[in-house]
C-alpha cells in the first residue's frame, strides 16, 4: 500500500516541488494551504504522515499540531524558516517526530520522511517486539503500544514509544546516544545528539513523578542513559 503523506503549507511554489520530489520516492501526496483545512483533510483522508510548515494564515502550526495530537497520533515532521533552538523545542513539545528547517534539501526531508514512517511502523508492528516490560509502576506494553504509569495511560508519540521500547528492551544496559539514534531514528541520524536528549526530556516530563530527580530513565554521563537497574 502506498503511503499518504499530507503536506500543510501556504507555500504552493514549495507545495508543488516537494509533492514531485514524494511521488518520485513512491509517495502520495495531499495538501493543505492552512491549518482549517489541513485538519479537514486529514480528517476525511487517512494520512500516514504529515509535514507541517509553522506560519501560516488562519491557524498556524503550532495550534495545528495540537490539534492533530487531540485526534490523531500519525507522525509529523515541522517544517519551517525558524532554527531557533526555543523554536525547535515548542515543536517537539507539541509532539513532532522530526523538525527541519527551511532552506532545505528535498533528498533530506524526502530520506527523513521514508525514517520516520519506519519508525512509526516499528512502534507499531514490530512482532518480534510483542512484549510487557514491567518497571515497577511504570507499564510499556509492546504487545499494544501502550505506556501505563500507576495504571494510566500515557499519550506518546510513535519515536516516543519507540525511544522507550528501546530502552526497556535493554533493560540495565547502559545505550550511547549514537546506538540510540542508530536503533530509534536511523543510522542517517548518527552524530545528532541533541535528538535524544530532547526526547529523554520530554519522556521524563511524563512518566516520572519528578522529572528533575528521574527513576525510570537514568542518565550515565558521559556514556548515556538506561531503564531499570
Amino acid at each position: 500500500m502506498t503511503d499518504r503523506i499530507l503536506i500543510i503549507d501556504d507555500d504552493l511554489t514549495l507545495i508543488d516541488l516537494l509533492s514531485h520530489s514524494l511521488e518520485k520516492a513512491g509517495y502520495k501526496v495531499l495538501s493543505a494551504t492552512n491549518g482549517i483545512d489541513g485538519l479537514q483533510m486529514l480528517y476525511k483522508n487517512k494520512a500516514d504522515l504529515v509535514i507541517l510548515d509553522v506560519m501560516m494564515p488562519r491557524m498556524d502550526g503550532w495550534e495545528t499540531c495540537a490539534r492533530i495530537r487531540e485526534i490523531s497520533d500519525v507522525p509529523i515532521i515541522m517544517l519551517t524558516a525558524k532554527d531557533k533552538e526555543e523554536d525547535t523545542l515548542k515543536g517537539f513539545q507539541c509532539g513532532v517526530d522530526d523538525y527541519v528547517t527551511k532552506p532545505f534539501s528535498f533528498a533530506e526531508l524526502t530520506a527523513r520522511v521514508k525514517a520516520v514512517l519506519q519508525r512509526a511502523r516499528k512502534a507499531l508492528h514490530d512482532e518480534e517486539r510483542r512484549r510487557v516490560h514491567v518497571f515497577d509502576e511504570l507499564v510499556v506494553d509492546a504487545d499494544n503500544s501502550q505506556v501505563t504509569v500507576r495504571g494510566k495511560p500515557i499519550s506518546l508519540t510513535p519515536t516516543e514509544f519507540q525511544l522507550l521500547l528501546t530502552l526497556a528492551e535493554n533493560t540495565g544496559r547502559i545505550l550511547s546516544h549514537d546506538q540510540l539514534l542508530s536503533q530509534v531514528w536511523g543510522p542517517e541520524y548518527v552524530g545528532e545528539a541533541g535528538y535524544v536528549k530532547r526526547y529523554i526530556w520530554y519522556l521524563r516530563q511524563k512518566i516520572e513523578d519528578d522529572p528533575s530527580n528521574p527513576q525510570y530513565i537514568l542518565t550515565e554521563r558521559g556514556f548515556g542513559y538506561r531503564l531499570g537497574d
